[in-house]
């Protein structure tokens, strides 16, 4: 048997007036997704436990088979992972983005989603003048970046995801706490720094946003984590755009495989990710392929481009995998789900419980679910189970 987890970042969502009470998952065309909800068996995925914040990175942990409750250490350690900086025992990895500050708000999480060519040059610019006296930046993809610091500087300040406060009063939200004061200082001073560079001139003289602010969140110190082949006795591979799931990948022990024209953008190269991923399963047992596109949609407020990269997913991402997973010679086990609702109202995450669907290319008892949204999976044998044990699910069906 062989295995394979398709995660569509941010897919789940709540009733829209606009769609008529339904949510972007019932109104979205999923032939796929729908296909192995009624031929497997669904149920609902609570991803993020009681008490912690529903980012990516719990949900996405859970999904793979690690409890946060027992592994979490922060976000940004798992991006560090990702792009080969190796953090020391008492080092702080900060996730830096690249913001927009418009008059005295901010106003966009991304930058405009700005290139990653271009962001390396200002967080080079960032680094030159501010990264000294054990702090570093380091760049990363798009508006996605680091800052490390020395002697668990910043551990236990709280700090505030960017894109959970579009709209609002930067000042309102700036680090506060233990280590805020030296925190806040170097957001305030990476903004003359970055207003003036070549970068953003080009951008605003194109009509693009530019990346005039970071903004630091998500830190924490390197995790501890069990190799999966250890806890589970399988060899994995992840394929993902993005650096926070490599690094999950990474300290798994995964090999982490990297598809041209992957962006974690709506414009990803979705199909290609498919493709990999029907490769790597004839050298490992277990592949998992994350998907950031309907998340950013969520992020957006765009129910329109969230309905649109729900539907790319099932078609290039999931309807390839099961073309691909029904013309083969082993059995394979599909698990699709997303990893959090990204509410487009909301424009953030929330803990809900996620759909979720199970399907083998031998099954033979489906249950009741007949699609694949928040309401027809409930209709499914699995009820509501704890994220972190659907990888213990997927082996026990075949044991």
């Amino acid at each position: 048997m062989k295995y394979v987890i398709l995660i569509g970042d941010g897919m789940a969502d709540e009733p829209i007036a606009e769609l008529g009470g339904s949510t972007v998952l019932q109104k979205a065309r999923t032939p796929n997704m729908d296909y192995i909800a009624a031929y497997g068996k669904a149920g609902l995925a609570q991803t993020v436990p009681e008490g912690m914040h529903p980012g990516s990175d719990v949900a996405n942990m859970s999904i793979v088979g690690y409890d946060p409750k027992k592994y979490y250490s922060g976000r940004a350690p798992l991006e560090a992972a990702s792009m080969g900086i190796e953090l020391d025992a008492d080092d702080v990895a900060f996730r830096c983005n690249l913001i927009t500050i418009e008059e005295g708000m901010i106003a966009d999480y991304s930058s405009g989603h700005i290139s990653s060519d271009e962001a390396r040059e200002l967080i080079q610019a960032v680094d030159a003048e501010l990264g000294k006296d054990g702090i570093s930046f380091y760049p990363g993809i798009s508006y996605r970046h680091l800052m490390v610091t020395k002697n668990n500087f910043g551990a236990e300040t709280t700090c505030i995801p960017p894109h959970d406060v579009i709209g609002e009063k930067k000042e309102d939200h700036m680090p506060k706490g233990k280590d805020s004061k030296i925190l806040g200082e170097l957001i305030d001073a990476s903004m003359p720094i970055l207003e003036k560079h070549p970068v953003n001139l080009k951008r605003i003289a194109a009509g693009k946003k530019p990346g005039n602010s970071i903004w630091l969140w998500g830190q924490g110190g390197a995790p501890a984590f069990p190799l999966f082949k250890d806890l589970y006795g399988k060899t994995g591979a992840i394929i993902s755009a993005v650096d926070l799931v490599k690094g999950i990948g990474t300290y798994a022990g995964f090999d982490v495989i990297d598809v041209p024209g992957a962006t974690g953008y709506l414009d990803t190269n979705y199909k290609g990710k498919a493709e990999y991923a029907l490769q790597a399963l004839k050298d490992h047992d277990f592949v998992v392929v994350h998907v950031e596109a309907p998340d950013e949609a969520g992020h957006m407020g765009d129910t329109k481009a969230k309905i649109q990269a729900i539907e790319d997913f099932d078609e290039q991402v999931v309807g390839t995998i099961l073309h691909g997973a029904n013309a083969m010679t082993e059995d394979v086990t599909i698990l699709v789900m997303p990893d959090h609702p990204t509410p487009v109202h909301l424009r953030t995450h929330t803990s809900d419980p996620i759909p979720f669907a199970i399907y083998s290319t031998n099954e033979k008892n489906p249950d009741n679910a007949t699609a694949f949204n928040e309401v027809d999976v409930r209709a499914g044998s699995y009820g509501t189970v704890y994220a972190a044990d659907l990888v213990k699910i997927m082996l026990q069906r075949h044991t």
